[in-house]
């Protein structure tokens, strides 16, 4: 009997989730289809561009960013941003993402002013086309641009970010889609 208990147990035991780390914090997920409301697309249309980015919850549940870049009218550009001033970034921490993307290198920017306007602070991804992959991006190694110049003297205060947003300014013209699980705060 007792080697039967035993036996349940360790059943028990091996099906149970693993739990997330104490450290680990999901700052998006997108379960739920008003989720997308606090993203908003800005494309290159604010200087004259042709491209469109388009952001959704698709019926996987996941942020679907998708859309068509142009290099037309001095274009190149389109991204999706997010505010949310909840966010408690720390030196020394990093962040998730859990994406599916279509084989194109986009950019993940975190934004220190609450109109995400100024510099953006940011890390190159590239994606593998058709498969899940997790993406780490350290807060002590964003680099600040602005209208895509690199500006190494600024130096990213992580526990003032107010934003944050992915970025797909690769200079080929084309339709693109990536997909985001979640995103998540890894603690140190």
């Amino acid at each position: 009997m007792a080697y039967l208990f035993y036996l349940l147990l360790s059943f028990v035991v091996v099906l149970s989730p693993a739990e997330n780390s104490e450290s680990d914090r999901v700052l998006f997920d997108f379960d739920k289809p008003d989720a997308v409301r606090v993203w908003r697309p800005v494309n290159d249309g604010v200087m004259g561009g042709r491209s469109s980015g388009k952001v959704k919850v698709n019926q996987y549940k996941n942020l679907e960013f998708y859309g068509n870049l142009s290099l037309e009218n001095n274009g190149g550009f389109a991204s999706v941003r997010a505010r949310n001033e909840g966010l408690a970034m720390q030196p020394g921490d990093t962040v998730v993402l859990r994406v599916r993307g279509d084989g194109r290198t986009y950019n993940f920017n975190v934004y220190t002013q609450r109109n995400m306007g100024g510099y953006s602070y940011r890390q190159s991804f590239a994606t593998v086309d058709g498969q899940w992959i997790d993406v780490e991006f350290p807060v002590d190694e964003f680099v600040a641009t602005w209208r895509g110049r690199n500006y190494r003297n600024q130096t990213l205060d992580p526990t003032s970010v107010a934003g944050l947003g992915i970025l797909l300014g690769d200079k080929k013209p084309g339709k693109f889609k990536l997909e985001v699980e979640s995103i998540s705060l890894k603690s140190k």
